[in-house]
This record gives structure tokens, sequence and C-alpha cells, in this order.
């Protein structure tokens, strides 16, 4: 059966908006971020409502992205797959550059341990995506504390977010199972969640491969805090 030109036209249309509405919501999350620097619930009185927004605009913005590079790797198979030998120092502090506005202006303290001139190849971009998704994601379990811990554990580089909340419910863990299985869980409307970020995550960790090894993700509880962690391990 013969596709019509509107079944071509229809996935790049739909790919194009969702770009024009990533930069409209990268623009706001800049404007807000520039609000909230030097700026405290003592000298602002919107300054909760305006960290909500910033923490809603960067899970917008990252679902977005998220839904872009996913376009690309299933649309294009000649995707952009950049697998560079990075420094995970360099790379821990673009990680913090990103979310520090956010994470001062609901008060949680972000604590990170890595060797800073350990170096290990993987895309840095796609990466970035993953683990501020996960933070983003810890944002919302926290009580007021996230650590973001990166080293090696069985020949891989493993990656951990982790908060001091309490812990993920099982539902969640069954959705981090089910998107390393391949299976995407789609929208809970009962906790607003469209399961995009976690498939996401895990399509990023496969396509990262090494000596017949394949990348993975995990959601578990404990970790040093007791409460949820996101696993990302990189051969």
């Amino acid at each position: 059966m013969n596709e019509s030109p509107g079944s071509n036209e229809l996935p790049l249309f739909l790919a194009s908006t969702a770009h024009d509405m990533k930069n409209s919501v990268s623009v706001l999350a800049g404007t807000l971020e520039k609000l909230l620097v030097g700026a405290s619930p003592e000298t602002e009185a919107a300054y909760p409502q305006m960290a909500h927004m910033l923490y809603q605009t960067k899970r917008l913005n990252d679902n977005l992205i998220q839904l872009l590079a996913l376009y690309k790797q299933v649309g294009k198979p000649d995707y952009p797959f950049d697998l560079q030998p990075l420094q995970v120092g360099d790379f821990v502090e673009q990680v913090i550059a990103s979310v520090r506005v956010l994470l001062d202006s609901r008060g949680i303290t972000l604590e990170t341990e890595c060797d800073p001139n350990l170096v290990w190849h993987f895309d840095e971009d796609l990466v970035i995506g993953v683990v501020g998704h996960a933070i983003n994601n810890a944002v919302n379990y926290t009580h007021d504390k996230i650590r973001f811990a990166i080293g090696v554990v069985d020949e891989c580089l493993e990656i951990r977010v982790e908060d001091n909340g309490r812990g993920y419910p099982q539902a969640m863990l069954d959705a981090g199972v089910s998107a390393m299985s391949g299976i995407h869980s789609g929208v809970n409307f009962l906790t607003n969640s469209t399961g995009l970020g976690l498939y996401f995550s895990s399509e990023v960790a496969k396509m990262h491969k090494h000596r017949q090894r394949s990348g993975a993700i995990r959601l578990e509880n404990g970790g040093a805090y007791g409460g949820g962690c996101f696993v990302l391990r990189l051969p």
C-alpha cells in the first residue's frame, strides 16, 4: 500500500511544531531563571509561585527535547549519535549549571560525588538530557536533598540520582522495568505522567554499546538517603 503525501508531511509538521514549542518554553524558563536570581521569599512575594512555574517549564522543555530526540532516532536512520571521550568532572559541572537556579529556588541541596578526572565515552547531550530529567523528577520526590554520584561499577559508568524522599511507588518501579523491556507505558492520567522520560532514558542507554554490552536504566529505593534512586549504566 502506498503512503499518501499527507502521511509523510504530518510527522514533519508535528516535529516542527514541537520544536517551536520547545524554543518558546526555553525562553520562558530562561526569563524565570533571571527573575529568580538574587530574589528570595523575603524580597519577592510571588517567589514560591515563580519557583513552581520554573519547575513546570523545565519539565515541559525536557519532554519536548526527549520527543524530538526520539523522533530523530525513529524517523531518521542517520541520527547524529555523538560518542566522545568526555571528562566526568566537566560533565558534572554542566549538569549542575543547568539545574542550579531551580534547586536553589526550591531550597534543595545538591550533593555530588565523582572522580573529576575520570574519562568515559558517551553522547554528552543525550546523557545530560537523561540526567536532567532524573533530577527534575527527584525534585518532585525529595524532601530537601539530592545526590548526584558517578563512578565505575562492574566496568560500567554508573550515574546515580538519589533523593531523601518517600521513595518511588511500585507503579513507578514497574514503569522502569517496562521501559527497559521496550514497552512504553503510556499516559497515566492519575499522575499526569506520560512515561516519555523513562522511555527516552532507556533508549539513550541502549544506544551506548561496548563489547556486546548495552547501557541500561533502573529505578530502585534506598541508596545513600533511603529515598528514590535513578540509575543509568553505560558500558
